[in-house]
């Protein structure tokens, strides 16, 4: 167990960051950001701040020199330098997870071997690869960067074969994923500790727009509920085959035939932001609690329903009107610059 007292590093300087801070504030530890901008919104509530690469080991090292426990907040971390962590300080939730969450092929891979049914895909490692996936699986379909892509960014929609062509293929490994016939998507958000207990929250039913998460609602629609359990009973299989610690996400599309397997962030989840009032114990708390050793607390509803909008780009310039209805709970990041598609923050109406 890790004591209040104790500092908590996060790699990553973004908003999820930013609400772990506040969570591991709440229960009495300091926390210390790595990231490579010079101004991280998290920085804004942490007790200290290293500025630094990704990949710089000397940097790394000694900034785990000063924490206790090393979590992360971004997925998009490469996975070889954070080895250096480890003689100094735990590291949750593991590289392993990274190594696998952050490549398509081999999350989609991964997740396949324990049973899990993704939509259909192929390699892409050229414009042949690209042709020859298109007649296997068929269009409509999404070609996407393997690596790095969030938010709609990396990927380029296929239509019919045609449109293949007019693509300038980035000098990247790719994958092209079929589309899936769905009703709905849903998100699995899980904690698990170091002991094995794993405890769920309830699964929200989200909508997008522009490829970005707009809307989580909970209780989620009765198709999304009658598949939550065989949903659950995969990512309950990922998290103990990668001994993971931590809070975990998974990404569903719910279907006439079950739930597909769409993608998993080895983190806390934006899908997971309406549980900071809507749940007894959020997904922020919980991920400390996970990564410190302490008692979970308990993820059931504190409400009937919760209803979580995010606020893209100019939406938060709606904050004295979202403020006037005093049951919205607001939350701002501290983004200085307003950019169309940039999650400025979010909002959160509970249903008593």
């Amino acid at each position: 167990m890790i004591p209040p007292g104790e500092t908590i590093g996060i790699l990553g300087g973004g908003q999820l960051g930013r609400m772990i801070a506040l969570a591991a504030a709440n229960l009495g530890y300091r926390c210390h950001v790595y990231a490579p901008e010079a101004d991280p919104i998290a920085a804004d509530v942490c007790a200290a701040f290293t500025q630094g690469a990704f990949d710089d080991e000397a940097a790394l090292e000694a900034f785990a020199q000063q924490c206790a426990v090393v979590t992360y907040e971004f997925e998009n971390v490469a996975a070889g330098p954070l080895a250096v962590i480890a003689p100094h300080a735990r590291l949750h939730p593991p590289a392993r997870a990274l190594e696998v969450a952050q490549d398509r092929v081999n999350e989609k891979s991964f997740v396949e071997a324990l049973g899990g049914r993704p939509a259909p895909w192929a390699q892409v490692d050229s414009a042949d690869d690209l042709r020859a996936a298109i007649a296997k699986i068929g269009t409509p379909g999404i070609l996407k960067t393997r690596r790095d892509g969030y938010d709609g960014k990396g990927q380029w929609r296929i239509m019919q074969p045609a449109d293949a062509d007019a693509i300038d293929l980035p000098q990247v490994p790719l994958i092209y994923e079929g589309f899936v016939t769905f009703q709905a998507e849903f998100s699995v958000i899980l904690v698990r500790t170091s002991a094995g207990e794993v405890r769920f929250w309830d699964s929200a039913e989200n909508v997008h727009k522009n490829g970005i998460l707009d809307r989580s609602t909970v209780p989620a629609a009765p198709v999304i509920m009658a598949q939550v359990e065989p949903a659950r009973a995969l990512a309950a299989k990922v998290a103990d085959a990668l001994d993971y610690v931590g809070v975990l996400t998974f990404e569903f599309f719910a279907t006439a035939e079950g739930p597909v397997f769409n993608e998993m962030a080895p983190r806390v989840h934006n899908s997971g932001h309406w549980s900071i009032e809507g749940a007894l114990t959020s997904q922020f708390e919980n991920h400390v609690r996970a990564i410190c050793g302490l008692p979970l607390g308990s993820t059931a509803l504190a409400a009937k329903g919760v209803v979580m909008d995010n606020l893209i780009g100019d939406d938060a310039h709606d904050w004295p009107a979202i403020l006037s209805d005093p049951a919205n709970h607001l939350h701002l990041y501290g983004k200085a610059a307003v950019r169309p598609g940039r999650k400025m923050g979010h909002v959160t109406r509970l249903v008593l």
